[in-house]
């Protein structure tokens, strides 16, 4: 079972800055495998408000790899419609170049039609965002190949599009979102990723919509087993190791590879050790 954080809220009190390299550097420090961050521009945790502090994800990871070695960094996710897609690929692959091959491309289609209105952001109808998000993939993968061939889709069309210098290693997608309709079609047809929602009830959600991302792959020829299953989930405050490896252990029966866990609040340090100790316990 791996072990990552989800960076929600930036609100510290004092020093931001010094706070968050903080953070990182006790994730690495705790054998963590990835910090991911928001991909906001407005804050949207429910525990928090949304004029509490948030910062752009991008420059906020390349401010990560600079004080990091080993973790990786990525978004949990990035809304399909915040960048256009050569935008977004150039990002993300730069992220990769400079840290040496630690990025993750987590996309999705976007849900926050409130933050849209708020700060200018397009928004159009979820139909056609799922369609920009297949689009954006397909465009990823194809500059992160290489080709450079013109791409010609519904909504993008690029005559060009250069991917120079290419990845240091081709970045995995995760695909957010667990509907069983589209977001699992398009997780089996194109992400090395899933991420689902820690729901309380014994796993009953959670192994249903793993079922139905199993029939997807088994439509389409994929193996099931290519696809990283992560959940997101939360470290309540205070609680102690042991019994947040117990839940670890119940996600790896429901069939989870991968936590992601937040926070109320922004993270202490004290709680990524205590996520040290339970990737201690899960070795």
């Amino acid at each position: 079972m791996k072990l990552s954080i989800g960076v929600t809220d930036f609100s510290w009190p004092d020093r931001l800055t010094d706070e968050l390299a903080a953070v990182a550097t006790a994730a690495e420090d705790a054998g963590l495998d990835t910090l991911w961050v928001a991909d906001h521009l407005l804050q949207a945790d429910p525990n928090s408000t949304p004029d509490s502090a948030m910062l752009e994800a991008y420059t906020t990871l390349g401010f990560l790899a600079a004080r990091t070695r080993r973790l990786g960094l990525g978004t949990m996710v990035s809304a399909v419609t915040f960048r256009p897609p050569a935008l977004l690929i150039k990002a993300v692959t730069t992220l990769d170049v400079l840290s040496g091959g630690r990025a993750r491309f987590g996309i999705g289609t976007g849900h926050h039609d409130g933050e849209a209105r708020a700060m200018g952001l397009p928004f159009p109808p979820v139909g056609e965002r799922f369609e920009r998000l297949e689009e954006t993939i397909r465009l990823a993968l194809r500059m992160w190949a290489g080709d450079e061939s013109p791409f010609e889709g519904a909504h993008y069309r690029l005559d060009r599009p250069i991917g120079n210098p290419l990845p240091v290693r081709r970045p995995k997608v995760l695909i957010g979102g667990a509907g069983e309709r589209k977001t699992l079609r398009l997780v089996a047809r194109y992400a090395d990723a899933c991420n689902v929602f820690d729901v309380p009830d014994g796993g009953k959600t959670v192994r249903h919509k793993l079922a139905v991302l199993a029939r997807h792959c088994e439509e389409i020829g994929r193996p099931y087993a290519e696809i990283e299953k992560t959940i997101s989930t939360r470290l309540a405050p205070g609680e102690p190791a042991g019994e947040f490896a117990r839940r670890c252990a119940e996600f790896a029966e429901w069939g989870i590879e991968h936590a992601v866990v937040i926070t109320a609040g922004p993270w202490p340090v004290s709680g990524i050790e205590t996520l040290g100790r339970v990737a201690g316990q899960l070795d």
